[in-house]
C-alpha cells in the first residue's frame, strides 16, 4: 500500500512539462507502454523512462510489465482529488495537449503500434 500524495507531492512531480503531460496522458487513455509515450511526446526513450520512474516514486504512477513492454496507469490507490484534478485539468486543456493525443492517436492501428514498439525497445541499451 502506498502512502496517500500529499498536494505538495503531487504539484512538485506535476511540475515539470513532460512529467504534466504525460501523466495527463496516461489519465485520459487509461493506460499506456513507454513506446507510446516516447512516440507521443516526441521524446527519446531514457528521458521517458526517467520522467515514469519518478512519477512512479513519488505514487502517481503504477506499472505492469507484459512480455517485453511495460504498461502505466493512474496507481489505483490515488485518492479521489487527484483523479477529479486531473480529469479537470485534462479536459480544459486538450488544445495543450492536442500535438501528444494527435501523434498517440496515429499509433492506434496495431501493426503500426507494434512496431513502433518494437523499434524502441529495439533502441534500449
Amino acid at each position: 500500500m502506498i502512502e496517500q500524495p500529499t498536494p505538495t507531492t503531487v504539484f512538485k512531480c506535476l511540475a515539470d512539462e513532460t512529467r504534466a503531460r504525460m501523466t495527463l496522458l496516461v489519465a485520459r487513455e487509461g493506460e499506456l507502454c513507454v513506446c507510446e509515450l516516447t512516440c507521443a511526446l516526441a521524446e527519446i526513450q531514457p528521458k521517458i523512462s526517467r520522467h515514469l520512474a519518478q512519477l512512479r516514486n513519488c505514487g502517481l504512477l503504477a506499472d505492469r510489465r507484459q512480455g517485453q513492454w511495460v504498461y502505466y496507469r493512474l496507481h489505483p490507490q490515488l485518492p479521489g482529488w487527484v483523479h477529479q484534478m486531473l480529469q479537470t485539468i485534462g479536459e480544459a486543456n486538450e488544445r495543450w495537449l492536442a500535438s501528444d493525443t494527435q501523434r498517440l492517436d496515429t499509433m492506434r492501428n496495431r501493426p503500426e503500434r507494434t512496431s513502433v514498439c518494437d523499434r524502441t525497445n529495439q533502441e534500449r541499451p
